[in-house]
């Protein structure tokens, strides 16, 4: 990434390594650590299980964790094996610019930007009330939602314009504790032999296909947003040509066996149907519920602290993603080259994750001027938003990998470059329709909303490719006069 004489293909302006780059020793654990906490796995448990049971296919749908799992897995084969040729932080949208064009590229990267910001700030809608459920939880007084919301966006804006491996450092504590209660139920649910017997429903046609697969389909898909951040991290990570793969599908498998497992051991803990009609009426508690039964009121009292500590660390994890996605973006002057300036001692993108934190600020200071439901309206919406325009962004990583080694498969086998990033590209298109058809669903049955929610990543995408165009024709106008 050093400049050099002439511009680089499609790139516009290309930065000094020793000004303007990030600076990192993050191995493949902590960069496991990043991603799966951006996926928020005990929030999943405890909010999008139920929904998956209550309005999907039953007790068959931990086997759609499993079909996600493939199709997910069958995207990373192609991603994976163009990511030696992708030498340059900025995840999807590097792909992206690498095979279809510089345009193109930066077009997917404001739609990414938008996605992970809409996110960070949304899930402060969700981590408000968690935070006052554990403090009325320990006797305290009964605070709005807002002041705990101020106060881990604070933390996290410390954190962000921290080094990297401090987050990293936080985000393994919080992890390896949600991780570890939600296994020690799922012990004890298995080890008691369920309500009565352990559910068969995980590998039962019959329930499998009961019910509204698709729905259950698409919350599956949904429960894994942030294992794609791997390749962002490239610039902080060792040898990242190994780091980033392995990184990938660790993150992949260890997602989906937790998820599959863990909604399987509660379906379990009360019985298919009685499952199925709890998650319908008290889904809010379903997880909670199932705590008090089987491993009593302190264990239950702890999944509640420890959903808050969840909430927390998906907010970090996608704000350490946003902040380099603006870094990334600012290296090659698309944003102001001053946000592209690491901290001297701590290598971190201070600038960039200030100005996120400032934008998520905003985002939740109107939430609260207008009086919207934190969870909700707040967090639906741009939950919303996040969950279709990461799927774009996969599909379209999904055919900048065909178009890529469709040129030349450099050496690689017909399998990796060819039939699995293909396969993995109609499994997320399926995802994705799935997605557009039920949004009004998913964001409080507002048509209205839906559309606008897609109107905002179209005009994200139209504008990064317009700032694309531009800075596509400075550098080449550069290029000729250096000629």
């Amino acid at each position: 990434m050093s400049e050099t004489s002439t511009a680089p293909e499609s790139l516009g302006h290309q930065p000094a390594p020793s000004a303007r780059q990030l600076r990192g020793n993050l191995g493949v654990a902590a960069i496991v650590f990043m991603v799966v906490a951006a996926a928020a796995p005990l929030g999943v448990i405890g909010g999008v299980v139920p929904l998956g049971i209550a309005s999907g296919n039953g007790a068959g749908f931990p086997a759609t964790f499993i079909a996600a799992t493939v199709v997910l897995l069958l995207f990373a084969v192609g991603f994976t094996a163009m990511t030696p040729y992708v030498e340059e932080a900025g995840a999807f949208f590097s792909y992206v610019r690498q095979s279809l064009g510089l345009p193109a590229g930066i077009g997917i990267a404001f739609v990414a930007l938008v996605s992970y910001v809409a996110l960070e700030a949304g899930v402060y809608g969700l981590l408000g009330p968690a935070g006052a459920s554990v403090l009325e939880l320990a006797g305290g007084p009964s605070l709005p939602w807002w002041a705990f919301a101020a106060a881990a966006f604070v933390l996290t804006t410390y954190l962000g314009y921290r080094n990297i491996e401090l987050s990293s450092r936080v985000l393994g504590v919080l992890l390896s504790a949600e991780i570890t209660i939600v296994l020690v139920l799922d012990l004890v649910i298995v080890a008691n032999g369920g309500d009565h017997g352990l559910s068969s429903g995980i590998v039962h046609p019959n329930a499998i296909f009961s019910g509204s697969l698709g729905i259950g389909l698409l919350f599956a898909i949904i429960s894994y947003v942030g294992f794609e951040a791997t390749a962002i991290f490239r610039d902080e990570a060792r040898t990242p040509e190994r780091t980033i793969p392995r990184a990938t599908y660790l993150a992949l498998i260890l997602i989906g066996v937790f998820y599959a497992v863990s909604s399987w051991a509660l379906i379990s803990g009360w019985g298919d149907e009685q499952a199925v009609a709890r998650a319908t009426g008290t889904g809010a508690t379903f997880l909670g519920d199932t705590a008090h039964r089987y491993i009593g009121a302190a264990g239950a009292d702890m999944i509640t602290v420890l959903y808050f500590t969840s909430l927390f660390a998906c907010i970090l994890a996608f704000h350490t993603v946003a902040s380099r996605y603006v870094f990334a973006l600012s290296q090659r002057d698309v944003l102001p080259a001053g946000l592209s300036q690491p901290h001297h001692r701590h290598g971190s993108p201070h600038r960039a994750s200030l100005w996120i934190s400032g934008v998520v600020a905003v985002s939740v200071l109107l939430a609260v001027v207008f009086g919207l439901d934190p969870a909700a309206q707040f967090y639906t919406w741009f939950a919303g938003a996040t969950t279709v325009g990461v799927v774009l962004l996969m599909v379209a990583t999904s055919v900048a990998v065909l178009v890529y080694f469709g040129r030349d498969r450099r050496g690689h086998s017909l399998w990796r470059v060819r039939i699995a990033p293909a396969l993995g590209l109609s499994g997320l298109l399926g995802a994705l329709v799935l997605i557009l058809a039920n949004l009004k669903d998913l964001v409080g049955g507002s048509s209205v909303l839906a559309w606008v929610i897609v109107g905002v990543l179209a005009v994200a995408f139209v504008a990064g490719v317009t700032v694309g165009r531009r800075v596509a024709g400075i550098g080449g106008a550069e290029s000729r006069t250096r000629q």
